[in-house]
């Protein structure tokens, strides 16, 4: 019995660390930094990576996050993402960076990031941040200020929601080159193909008619 529960003890932990190496992998060089033509590339960690004797600052470099995005829309804010595909120099470094701006009373949907924890910061104004925890699904939520910091755990379904009368800023950081975001109303109502809305009908216990209009709201232009 004792042989049988050390291999099942190994089999566990031999589990547990290819789930964990199954995030951005830690660099295997001092950088590498992307490129999508890999006939002239070398090494392979992430995306193909330069050659280093190609590499320039300007591969290391991003600029425009000065610059407040478009929240005339739907839910009023709006997300500036620089992630590898944005910024080439991130390859394999395991971080990202987002501008979250926010009209009066805006709000980021419910969404989670399937391959990052998200630490953010407010600049100007009052947010109602908050996530939802796996089964059973406990709500951490709080009032943030101007110089206030909130994280949100890896893959759990977060939000944020400008309380106040006026503009709000916040800047987030994000533990993978490419952390991923899922949407949550628009994934389930806006998917394509659409999902069976006898499906959406039963699990969300509402009248067909709402999930028909729902799927409708969320349809991709």
């Amino acid at each position: 019995m004792k042989g049988v529960s050390f291999f099942v003890t190994v089999a566990i932990l031999a589990l547990a660390s290819s789930l964990a190496s199954a995030y951005d992998p830690s660099p295997l060089q001092d950088f590498c930094v992307a490129i999508n033509d890999i006939k002239s590339g070398v090494f392979v960690n992430g995306k193909f990576c330069k050659d280093p004797a190609m590499v320039s600052a300007n591969d290391f470099f991003f600029s425009g996050l000065n610059i407040p995005g478009n929240t005339e829309n739907k839910v009023g804010s709006n997300v500036t993402l620089v992630n590898v595909d944005k910024l080439a120099g991130l390859n394999t470094l395991g971080i990202s960076l987002a501008r979250l701006d926010f009209a009066p009373y805006g709000l980021n949907p419910p969404h989670t990031h399937p391959r990052g924890t998200e630490l953010l910061v407010v600049i100007e104004g009052t947010l109602l941040v908050g996530f939802v925890t796996s089964n059973p699904n406990k709500l951490f939520t709080k009032v943030l200020n101007k110089g206030d910091v909130f994280v949100f755990p890896i893959g759990l379904i977060h939000f944020q929601f400008n309380i106040g009368k006026t503009a709000a800023l916040a800047f987030a950081g994000l533990s993978s080159q490419n952390p991923g975001v899922i949407t949550i109303a628009n994934a389930v109502f806006g998917s394509v193909p659409p999902i069976n809305p006898d499906v959406l009908i039963k699990a969300f216990q509402l009248d067909k008619s709402v999930v028909e209009y729902l799927q409708k709201a969320f349809a991709p232009n």
